[in-house]
């Protein structure tokens, strides 16, 4: 649980830009109105939008690329069963005394550098995301619609009655969505390092990627990460 008291606590942010190079599509559930059969998302101000959890999700994952490369020992997401402290059927080094977190009652308890930073049923995350609003004013952004067909992968030919239609920004505007990434107070430093990482290794958001969308450039404030952080990271398996 985030306590107003651990908000009222100073924390580091992150400002993040993203401009997007191609069209973004970022489905909403439900209908609004579109003759798409999968909307773009908007919020209530009927700005496009990039949500939160959409780029927690990718971050995480990035994070347990990079973490597991460096030889540390990283449970499973999403399945509470093989994640910190359960790990069932996991095999590893959990035991080492970076995995232990004070703020766990159950001292046997271990949580890999991944669960440390984003939570796991035990544990609240201790980075805070915010959804990535378009910065254009969305009466000059056009309804733009495209068609799309389901396609067999064992025949390699189009599904009969597969087609459908997705909502996307505009091709090609360089689009620019921002929002912040807020550390708390008790996250700890090489959550900060490695979220800096991550964000380096994703191209694109949203859907249909391999048909070319969504594909970004950031623009990220510079954090102050001391070179012991990336040394201690870079040591891994051998701690």
């Amino acid at each position: 649980m985030i306590t107003l008291t651990t908000l009222n606590r100073p924390t580091t942010n992150i400002s993040l830009t993203v401009t997007i190079d191609s069209a973004l599509c970022v489905g909403a559930g439900g209908s609004s109105g579109s003759l798409a059969d999968k909307p773009i998302i908007r919020n209530a101000d009927k700005k496009l939008l990039i949500p939160a959890s959409q780029l927690k999700g990718r971050l995480r994952h990035e994070c347990e690329k990079i973490a597991r490369a460096l030889q540390w020992s990283i449970c499973e997401s999403p399945k509470a069963e093989t994640m910190c402290p359960q790990r069932k059927g996991l095999d590893g080094n959990f035991e080492r005394e970076a995995y232990r977190v004070s703020s766990d009652p159950i001292e046997k308890n271990r949580h890999c550098l991944i669960c440390q930073i984003f939570g796991n049923p035990v544990l609240p995350s201790q980075v805070l995301f915010d959804d990535l609003i378009c910065t254009e004013d969305p009466e000059n952004l056009p309804e733009v619609i495209r068609p799309g067909v389901t396609i067999n992968r064992r025949r390699q030919t189009a599904e009969e009655n597969k087609l459908y239609f997705l909502e996307t920004s505009p091709a090609n505007a360089q689009l620019q969505f921002k929002g912040d990434i807020h550390f708390l107070p008790d996250c700890p430093d090489f959550g900060k390092a490695l979220i800096y990482a991550s964000l380096q290794h994703i191209n694109a958001l949203g859907g249909s990627k391999s048909s070319g969308l969504g594909w970004l450039t950031w623009n990220i404030t510079k954090l102050d990460i001391d070179e012991s952080v990336w040394q201690s990271l870079a040591k891994g398996g051998e701690s």
